[in-house]
């Protein structure tokens, strides 16, 4: 990365949220990160659905990762870490008999907040836990559209099956409606427009190959939020940039003037994840009209450099606040803990060609 400074002013109170600043859903388990929130506005206050990715504590000579089975229930898998069938040089994922295996399991937590710094775990609403065979690994990385009064929920949904995107819908935030995987795997990263576009829902979402084509934006569109279909693909990596390996979208699309503004990740084949933006056409969303050329914001701080899995800034969230051009960005650092930082539209728009 060729900068030593980025666009980001980052809260000085900064990280918000820390694996400790939460308790455990069960007994047994503990913390090991809070990551990549979800954003909405909701009765006055700024919500975050957190990524909250559990694990028993570790012990010498064990790794050990729960798993859910599909009907309610959770066995904790315990591999000795000298085994010669074990690769487990990802934190994040390992491979035991040619299998892979989370090494945390994630389900998804509502926080609000009445000045957008200090969250708290409010009473009555739910932990949105994995369900069924294709959640086992659980749930992770939600995204939040809002359409009307109706908030979208679109989530990683992780099994042995593979990565695909789910999808809840509420109005309340304590019932939900579950359309269960709307895109099958292997995909992610998908947001949903917050308002329609020549009478079409509007997505951008992350399909991956493995041997041709690559870690790309998609766009696709959909007459009814469910069932998606003309998928495009929008954006690609680009050779000896900052996101050279892989693409993902963040949150939903801002409208301004200029069109829709997107802030997406990107990752370099070192596996450092910076932050970015790219410019739609407002009628037709297909047209790329301007991206960055550089990273609005990179791992600069020692939160976003050193943690779970270390240089990285990772955002499904946002507030555009009422003067229209302050956005608030919430991310995930490091793959720890959860951070802000205020960016100007203005400023943004100015860096793209």
């Amino acid at each position: 990365m060729s900068t030593a400074t980025d666009l980001a002013k980052r809260f000085s109170q900064n990280p918000l949220l820390s694996p400790g600043d939460l308790h455990p859903s069960m007994e047994g388990l503990e913390i090991a990160c809070l990551l990549n929130p979800g954003v909405f506005q909701f009765e006055g206050k700024t919500w975050l659905i957190v990524r909250v990715a559990e694990r028993p504590k570790q012990q010498d000579g064990i790794i050990s990762f729960p798993v859910l089975d599909g009907k309610g229930g959770m066995q904790i898998m315990e591999i000795p870490s000298d085994s010669p069938e074990l690769d487990a040089s990802d934190a994040r994922v390992i491979n035991y008999k040619g299998q892979d295996f989370l090494t945390t399991l994630s389900h998804l937590r509502l926080l609000c907040s009445d000045d957008g710094i200090n969250f708290r775990e409010p009473e009555g609403y739910p932990k949105l836990m994995g369900e069924g065979k294709l959640q086992t690994f659980g749930i992770e990385d939600c995204r939040v559209s809002q359409v009307g009064d109706q908030y979208y929920l679109t989530y990683t949904s992780v099994s042995e099956n593979g990565v695909g995107v789910g999808m809840k819908t509420t109005r309340d935030w304590k019932t939900f409606t579950d359309h269960g995987m709307i895109i099958p795997p292997h995909n992610k990263d998908c947001a949903i427009f917050e308002e329609t576009v020549n009478g079409k829902y509007y997505a951008l979402h992350r399909p991956s190959s493995v041997d041709l084509g690559g870690n790309y934006i998609w766009l696709a569109s959909s007459p009814d939020s469910i069932h998606w279909g003309d998928h495009r693909c929008l954006l690609r990596t680009r050779p000896g940039h900052w996101d050279s390996k892989r693409v993902g979208a963040g949150a939903a699309p801002v409208k301004t003037e200029k069109g829709w503004l997107e802030i997406y990740h990107g990752a370099n084949e070192a596996h450092q994840y910076c932050l970015g933006a790219v410019l739609l056409d407002l009628n037709d969303p297909s047209i790329v009209i301007a991206r960055s050329e550089e990273p609005l914001m990179q791992p600069l701080a020692e939160y976003e450099r050193t943690g779970f899995f270390g240089h990285v800034v990772f955002t499904n969230g946002h507030i555009v606040h009422p003067d229209g051009d302050r956005l608030t960005i919430y991310y995930g650092a490091a793959d720890e803990h959860v951070c802000a930082a205020d960016f100007s539209i203005k400023e943004i728009l100015s860096h793209l060609i």
